[in-house]
């Protein structure tokens, strides 16, 4: 009893994270029926004018008089308004993922912690918020399992006894091979032992036919999705479920890495190569690494899926960091590679981009009732209108971009900022009325291709007729119906889909990859070249792909040939081996912007000496010059950039660095004299 009441006694404080930009912990007194098990629930606080919804990271003894290091008194404190109980407490392997990934990405704990709960779960006022739903069971029995392919067995046979540990594996498994299958079958094992399953894909228009597939084959499993086009009631309900154990299978995007899961088991991503798994604003993480450093911290397996793997999962294969797991075969039976034909197009006369030879194709195609897919990486009708007259050319008033020519609506659009306006009827500048547009996109492309094939079903897919989840599920039923003869479309169309009845993939406008200022530009074109052919020939019916080109010599494009992806990635790896580029080095950058550039680079060159270089001699910085895009929505922008051979020693340079820059106040990104505006990010992905 006397032990009972002096428990009673106890006054608490609480350690509570808030979603701002701040390296500080902010402590409150805890409410009477705060206890030390509720670490990790949420709590209602006052901050500044309003309230927050916090998370809790430690329950302390309050001192009374302020004199215990780290223990203010109570007078000094703001008391905390509520405990939030309607969830059990996020766990500690949870906690420790998001602290870890602000550390590592130089972001603030708080906007860490906050911003991978639902919008939902971070609202102060309960009553508002709506009850959590149980997570609805399909009621349908699963189909028959395919039968294995020898390569696929070879596979399970080597992970399905290594389930019960960490280790990292890449399953290089050519387009058409069945990876997939090889998830499910994991997936299988996995719910056996009662345990939960991660899986990440890159984009949200892959989540369909993969919900789709995963539902199917376990329709007594509880599966939720997690990502933007979820309702913000459905996104709180889905979480809720997979930190309660309810849902057994998460199936999201990159900020699904975030989920909490108490019983999670395997980590699954599919084309780990792809850069949408990078968050490019507030704190950039990448959902790949940490999801691999997820799945080492609870000791999980995780596996990285691709037809074309990324330089850096290689390099790690090399090292013995990752396994490399081989699906050398297409997994349909009358399934094979399809076959490749570059096409030269400099002595050739080509008719709106397109060769006699490739309109060739598309017809044979159209004969014999296959789908045929035109893939041009650009949408809207052409790169920019220019006057003949005094070379005006449509530039964007806001950006140091050309505005993109829409024929459909009229516009003239930039890509970059939004701005729009309408196609004018003469020069703005000498009123000439003699206005061409200049290069082609997806628009220009099928109005072509409708004036040589007036009989034909084209269907064109990008980014403006597809906007939304919904609109993707409404062609992609279109295309599988067979109601289309000749797709035209972007990176939409490049990777995860399956049309049986396509045949013919023909590629026109890759060179401007070959050449681009990223270093990261040949892989990237690559990786998409090589998933857009594996589109063709899935089925019985033999595929062939079709590329025209001014460069068929270029290493990149003899790899293709072959289908070489390990000879692309060796070339790609010894390149930058020679540079000291990524990941033979570690890299951070910090951009800065405001409305005059002399700005912009004063601020710049002057952080740049705040830490004397012979204090850190492995960190090297490169002088501050304007981006690329110099100009983006009417500010101007420059970058500096940090690289190490060492990680470590370029985390330890930036600990000390950056609280400097913002004065101490611990900031990874802010505001700087000058109406300057900078952010820091680690391992970048544009330098």
């Amino acid at each position: 009893m006397q032990k009972s009441l002096e428990n009673q006694a106890v006054l608490w404080r609480l350690r509570v994270a808030i979603d701002a930009p701040l390296a500080v912990n902010f402590d409150y007194l805890a409410p009477a029926d705060t206890t030390p098990s509720d670490v990790g629930l949420r709590v209602v606080v006052p901050f500044g004018s309003g309230r927050r919804v916090g998370l809790i990271l430690a329950v302390l003894p309050l001192s009374g008089d302020g004199t215990a290091a780290d223990a203010p008194a109570a007078d000094q404190l703001k008391p905390a308004e509520s405990i939030l109980r309607d969830l059990p407490p996020m766990p500690a392997d949870w906690i420790s993922l998001c602290l870890f990934a602000a550390s590592y990405y130089q972001a603030a704990p708080g906007e860490a912690l906050l911003q991978a709960i639902p919008t939902g779960l971070r609202k102060p006022d309960p009553v508002k918020r709506r009850a959590l739903k149980a997570v609805s069971k399909a009621e349908h029995e699963a189909p028959m399992q395919p039968a294995l392919t020898a390569g696929q067995t070879a596979v399970l046979d080597d992970l399905l006894p290594r389930l019960n540990g960490y280790s990292a594996n890449l399953l290089f498994g050519i387009t058409g091979s069945g990876k997939t299958e090889v998830y499910l079958r994991l997936i299988e094992a996995v719910l056996a032992q009662g345990k939960q399953v991660l899986l990440l894909v890159p984009e949200i228009n892959l989540t369909p036919l993969l919900e789709a597939r995963v539902t199917q084959r376990f329709p007594h499993v509880p599966v939720v999705s997690l990502h933007s086009e979820v309702t913000e009631a459905a996104r709180a309900r889905h979480f809720a479920a997979a930190l309660t154990g309810e849902a057994h299978i998460v199936i999201g995007t990159r900020l699904a890495v975030f989920t909490p899961m108490p019983k999670l088991g395997l980590i699954i991503i599919d084309e780990e190569h792809d850069p949408a798994y990078k968050q490019l604003e507030g704190m950039r993480y990448h959902a790949r690494d940490l999801a691999v450093w997820r799945a080492h911290q609870v000791g999980v397996p995780v596996v990285l899926g691709s037809a074309t793997p990324s330089p850096e999962s290689w390099a790690n294969v090399q090292s013995g960091r990752y396994q490399r797991l081989d699906l050398p075969e297409r997994a349909h039976a009358d399934a094979v590679l399809p076959a490749m034909t570059l096409l030269d197009t400099r002595r050739m006369t080509l008719d709106e981009g397109l060769s006699a030879q490739l309109l060739e194709e598309l017809a044979q195609g159209l004969a014999a009732k296959e789908q045929s897919l035109l893939f041009i990486n650009r949408r809207g009708y052409a790169p920019v209108l220019t006057c003949t007259a005094c070379g005006w050319v449509s530039n964007c008033r806001r950006c140091a971009a050309h505005r993109v020519v829409h024929s459909l609506d009229r516009t003239l659009r930039c890509h970059h900022c939004g701005d729009t306006s309408p196609i004018p009827r003469q020069c703005p500048d000498c009123g000439n009325a003699d206005l061409r547009p200049l290069g082609r996109g997806t628009q220009r492309v099928e109005e072509s291709l409708r004036k040589h094939f007036p009989q034909a079903r084209i269907l064109r897919v990008d980014r403006d007729v597809a906007t939304t989840r919904k609109q993707w599920e409404v062609l992609e039923a279109q295309i599988r119906s067979q109601d289309v003869d000749i797709l035209v479309g972007t990176q939409m169309l490049a990777k995860g889909h399956d049309f049986p009845a396509l045949t013919r993939v023909c590629v026109v406008g890759a060179d401007a990859g070959l050449f681009a200022a990223d270093w990261r530009a040949p892989e990237r074109l690559f990786a998409q070249l090589m998933q857009v052919a594996g589109r063709a020939g899935r089925a019985d019916r033999p595929g062939r792909v079709i590329v025209q080109t001014e460069h068929p010599d270029h290493a990149l494009y003899q790899c293709l040939l072959r289908h070489d992806t390990p000879a692309f990635l060796d070339l790609e790896l010894t390149a930058r081996q020679q540079a000291g580029f990524p990941p033979y080095a570690a890299q951070a950058i910090v951009r800065a912007e405001a409305k005059q550039i002399d700005n912009v680079l004063d601020f710049l060159q002057r952080i740049r000496g705040l830490v004397p270089q012979e204090q850190h001699p492995e960190v090297f910085i490169y002088d501050p010059v304007p981006m690329r895009m110099v100009r983006l929505a009417g500010r101007e922008r420059a970058q500096l950039l940090l690289e190490s051979p060492s990680r470590i020693a370029l985390q330890n340079f930036l600990n000390q660095w950056l609280p400097m820059i913002s004065a101490g106040r611990g900031m990874t990104r802010g505001h700087a004299p000058g109406g300057v505006r900078w952010g820091v990010e680690v391992d970048p992905l544009e330098c």
